[in-house]
């Protein structure tokens, strides 16, 4: 386990506290001074310029940062959070690396700025507010997490990937000092560019091995097989992988990691979850977490990462990423079977086939519910349009939510992040806008935080190759056309690497490291009590109606136990969070 360690910056009024620092990575609790300068560093950056990169990390940093200020931070590269403070200006920077492997989270007050790499850590602090902010709240049960910059915390905010807060003069200013540059225009170079990717994949997976003796996550898809298989022409031994299998029909895909296995010569270690895994999971991800967070898979990858440290391996290589940035996710596809009705006239669709599908008695034919139902789901805008599969909304608020928690939150505020992300996006391309949109709230919010949370509780430093700045950069260079081509997703990738990776591989559908949670929790008695124990105090917080909370229940008995079991291990986990956390 890594424990954290409390560090203050006084310097009259205001004050400026640092609140706590822990993390995983090589640099843990770097921190340096020069004068009035002091600096707070983890992860593992590294920088444009080479002629002092035989400096220590945190002190190129403050020789960069006197040199350019806040532009500094468009020479750090790789993975890191960083806190550089003026104690005689009484001026502090904060700011993480461009993808968010690392987190920042900070409180502003008439007292100064409170920061820190958790929010609970910086909830600690007395002069910050500690109540649960119910639009959070809201979030969490909308997106399974708290997405940035939002925490469970009232005073309590994160910062986004790629972005930087400059506290001067008791004032916050935020702003990103770096932003992917998408290409939307077609291109005809696909055999340099492939060239490049490989090179650049190659080097990506060098400096992430570094001189350490590693291991990698093997779930058999594209990604991780992609990572174990490079990994292996790199050194002379096997290369260790851990792979995690589940005897429910539907979930198991340990074929895939052993196809892998024998095809790149792997060492394999396989291991089969059982329901008192995730019974002991329970509690350790309550307590590990800063903010609830409800990605089932979270069990999984720690038990995953705990048997490779069992083995003696401190650090372990993950396969995340590939999908963002190159065109993976199946809703890439499913998208663009809407957005080509917007290529039709459009006097063609307001004209003739929305009047004509509207027509009396023809929603009684099977063909044309469907059209009416396709032309309602196309006229929805992206990215409102992905929401509308989204749980929540599946079932009426007032039925869900008592009056009084509904009253206090606005239901928009999760589309208006959605929005904002999206429209931010440096690309035209409804592709390359939901990759974006992806990047933030799937990679950043949601698998980092998993994986990074799962390997700390485990004691092992994750690494991931496929997010190194080079290849992030690169995949913006890729067109939207080379991401899904036609309805094919991944086409650039999988092309590239068609001669590498076992075609068994290349053409499976994608699936990861799912969790039969929902059956599990419905058969097997211990699991299925803990989860009614919750789930019963639960019901006396006021936010949920107890007659929402005792349907969903018989729900999951009677009806889809996988379907309506995410959202028990939804609430589940929020009131071990809660309890935990003395909320």
């Amino acid at each position: 386990m890594h424990t954290a360690q409390t560090h203050s910056w006084l310097g009259g009024n205001p004050e400026l506290h640092g609140a706590g620092w822990s993390s995983a990575c090589d640099h843990n609790d770097n921190l340096a001074q020069d004068g009035a300068l002091v600096i707070a560093l983890s992860g593992r950056p590294h920088f444009s310029d080479t002629a002092t990169s035989s400096a220590e990390p945190a002190m190129h940093i403050l020789s960069l940062w006197k040199q350019f200020g806040v532009d500094a931070l468009t020479h750090i590269h790789g993975t890191f959070a960083v806190a550089i403070l003026d104690t005689q200006a009484q001026r502090a920077l904060l700011a993480i690396d461009r993808v968010g492997v690392h987190a920042m989270a900070f409180s502003v007050s008439q007292n100064g700025l409170v920061f820190a790499n958790r929010a609970d850590h910086v909830a600690a602090h007395p002069a910050v507010q500690t109540d649960i902010d119910l639009q959070s709240l809201f979030h969490y049960f909308y997106f399974y997490n708290i997405p940035a910059p939002r925490t469970i915390f009232q005073d309590v905010e994160k910062l986004l990937p790629g972005q930087y807060a400059l506290f001067e003069n008791g004032q916050v200013t935020r702003d990103f000092y770096w932003h992917l540059h998408y290409r939307d225009k077609a291109r005809s170079d696909f055999d340099a560019m492939s060239g490049r990717f490989k090179q650049i994949l190659r080097k990506g997976i060098s400096r992430a091995r570094g001189d350490e003796d590693v291991a990698a996550f093997l779930s058999g898809g594209t990604d991780s097989s992609t990572v174990a298989g490079i990994l292996s022409k790199t050194q002379n031994t096997p290369v260790r992988t851990y792979s995690i299998g589940f005897s429910a029909e539907g979930f198991d895909e340990m074929e895939y990691a052993r196809l892998a296995g024998k095809h790149f010569g792997l060492d394999m270690r396989e291991y089969y979850l059982t329901p008192d895994d995730v019974l002991a999971a329970i509690p350790i991800i309550a307590a590990h977490y800063d903010e609830p967070f409800a990605n089932e898979s979270a069990v999984p990858t720690y038990y995953c990462a705990k048997l490779a440290r069992d083995d003696g391996f401190k650090v372990m290589l993950a396969g995340d990423g590939g999908d963002e940035l190159f065109g993976g996710n199946t809703r890439y596809a499913k998208q663009k079977i809407f957005e080509i009705y917007h290529q039709l006239p459009e006097l063609l669709r307001k004209g003739l086939i929305e009047p004509v599908s509207h027509l009396p008695g023809l929603n009684q034919i099977s063909p044309t519910r469907k059209l009416q139902s396709y032309i309602r789901q196309a006229n929805i805008p992206l990215p409102d349009r992905l929401e509308s599969y989204n749980y929540i909304f599946r079932q009426p608020m007032a039925e869900m939510f008592t009056p009084e928690f509904l009253a206090q939150i606005d239901l928009n505020v999760p589309t208006e992040a959605l929005r904002e992300v999206y429209a931010r996006t440096d690309s035209s391309s409804y592709i390359n806008r939901m990759m974006h949109l992806d990047m933030k709230f799937t990679i950043a919010d949601s698998d980092l935080r998993k994986v990074n949370g799962m390997t700390e509780a485990a004691g092992i430093e994750v690494r991931y190759p496929l997010l190194d700045d080079a290849m992030v950069n690169f995949s913006g260079e890729v067109p939207p056309d080379w991401k899904v081509r036609g309805f094919y997703l991944r086409w650039f990738f999988k092309t590239a690497l068609k001669d590498f990776l076992p075609a068994e591989i290349i053409n499976k559908s994608k699936h990861g490291f799912g969790l039969p949670f929902g059956v599990w929790a419905r058969d097997h008695a211990p699991l299925r009590e803990r989860i009614d124990d919750r789930l019963s105090d639960f019901k006396k917080r006021g936010w949920l109606q107890a007659a929402y909370i005792d349907r969903l229940r018989e729900q999951h008995r009677t009806e889809h136990a996988s379907y309506f079991g995410k959202m028990l291990w939804v609430i589940a986990i929020l009131e071990e969070w809660l309890a935990q956390h003395g909320k």
